[in-house]
């Protein structure tokens, strides 16, 4: 036990140290985010916004995806609100103001209760929600189903103050009380893909196994060698240490990814990480070069394995399609002593919500430091997942059985809180750092 604690001080002062930027797990744990009520709500003055940073970055409501139209493929992420308990101005008569996404509905649907509790006989009334005909400015979170302005049903301006207050509690992801007239709020980007998916691949996806044949995921277990890839793009053999993230009992949403030549079907989370081959190039891997999932487009090309002479290597392989969610059971984040790892035959990175896997790689060398010691000190010590470990089982044979913990991982915690404070929103996926309040 004294051996664990001071690898855990070492890393934790290591990684503070390093001031690297973090690879994380798909998501920044359960219960990060979680607003504290405070005994006395205080109405917001005008002008106003909280969080007190602008609404397109990381700590608000995240970067803009881009307009959603009726003939648009993201047309089904946006869900009609019929809360008999709003009223919608709905000056169109399209009904366009009712639209928006799930975490929009619900974050709205909380604030009315909260509107009739606050003030007897009021409502809350929406004056604009999702736009699609181009009245609000460039880059609108309106345009996406994001967005709502809000007053009371009584319009009474001198209630728009603690309107507000209670839109933050209500667990908008920003708030601003924008004009005498209306408070404007907005969430993140999540939709039911990344902010409700703890962990990066479903328990289905498989891996292969050093010793031949595949293995499903969610048995992974400490001393299993599994395939993946060094930074040339060369296939090799690289131990499992653990999970960033696990999450068996769940049941999770997923982007679906599906080459042409050769077919091959992967499901992941938004903001993980793939590798995406340069336009131009026809062989192996050349590096770690990697993308959001969610940036992930048709003509694109990933690697997958291919036999060809007796001999296996990664090839670039057309993308055929991308399914923006998928259902499926168990969430699972491996993490590869290598930082790759090969899941339906797809080369995928181990880490998500930074765009830049090299850096997530390097933030995590003092965790394989520390792992490679308590190896090579205690071989039948294995370490947990989730944000604790497990005690020393007696036997190898023991600790293969006892597995990783579930939850988040407590280095992915500690890499998320170093990241909030040292990276931008255009460094990070703002569906994977979407707060995770549920």
């Amino acid at each position: 036990m004294l051996l664990l604690l001071l690898a855990r001080c070492f890393l934790v002062i290591l990684a503070s140290s390093l001031l690297v930027c973090p690879g994380l797990a798909c998501g920044p744990g359960r219960g990060f985010g979680k607003r504290r009520h405070p005994k006395k709500l205080t109405p917001l003055a005008y002008k106003q916004f909280i969080p007190n940073v602008a609404e397109k970055t990381l700590g608000a409501s995240g970067r803009y995806e881009g307009k959603i139209t009726r003939n648009s493929e993201r047309f089904k992420e946006l869900t009609p609100n019929y809360n008999p308990d709003i009223i919608f101005k709905d000056e169109e008569n399209t009904g366009a103001d009712r639209l928006m996404t799930q975490r929009c509905k619900d974050k709205l649907n909380a604030l009315a209760i909260s509107v009739m509790n606050q003030w007897p006989g009021v409502k809350l009334r929406v004056t604009e929600g999702w736009d699609e005909d181009g009245h609000h400015s460039e880059e609108s979170l309106h345009y996406e189903g994001r967005a709502v302005d809000i007053t009371t049903s009584d319009r009474d301006r001198s209630k728009y103050g603690m309107l507000a207050r209670l839109a933050v509690e209500a667990g908008f992801d920003w708030v601003y009380y924008e004009s005498k007239a209306h408070i404007h709020c907005s969430v993140k980007a999540e939709n039911s893909v990344a902010a409700k998916s703890g962990g990066c691949f479903p328990g289905s996806a498989t891996v292969h196994l050093e010793q031949g044949g595949t293995k499903l995921v969610k048995d992974l277990r400490p001393g299993d060698r599994v395939l993946a890839a060094d930074d040339q793009g060369r296939l090799l053999y690289s131990d499992f240490l653990t999970f960033l993230d696990r999450d068996e009992g769940a049941k999770k949403v997923f982007y679906v990814i599906e080459t042409r030549e050769p077919r091959e079907r992967l499901l992941l989370t938004a903001a993980h990480l793939l590798f995406v081959a340069p336009h131009n190039d026809s062989g192996p891997a050349p590096g770690p070069s990697a993308l959001f999932a969610s940036r992930v487009r048709p003509g694109q090309r990933v690697y997958v394995v291919a036999e060809r002479g007796g001999d296996r290597r990664l090839l670039p392989a057309a993308v055929h399609s991308v399914t923006l969610r998928e259902e499926a059971a168990g969430a699972y984040a491996p993490l590869t002593a290598h930082g790759t790892i090969l899941i339906n035959r797809v080369l995928a990175s181990c880490y998500a919500v930074i765009e830049e896997h090299s850096w997530a790689h390097r933030a995590f060398a003092p965790f394989r430091l520390a792992h490679a010691l308590l190896a090579a000190l205690a071989p039948a010590r294995t370490d947990g997942g989730g944000g604790g470990s497990i005690p020393a089982p007696q036997s190898a044979a023991e600790a293969r059985d006892a597995g990783p913990a579930a939850g988040i991982h407590w280095y992915s915690q500690l890499l998320y809180h170093i990241g909030t404070w040292l990276l931008d929103s255009e460094t990070l996926h703002p569906l994977g750092m979407a707060v995770k309040s549920s």
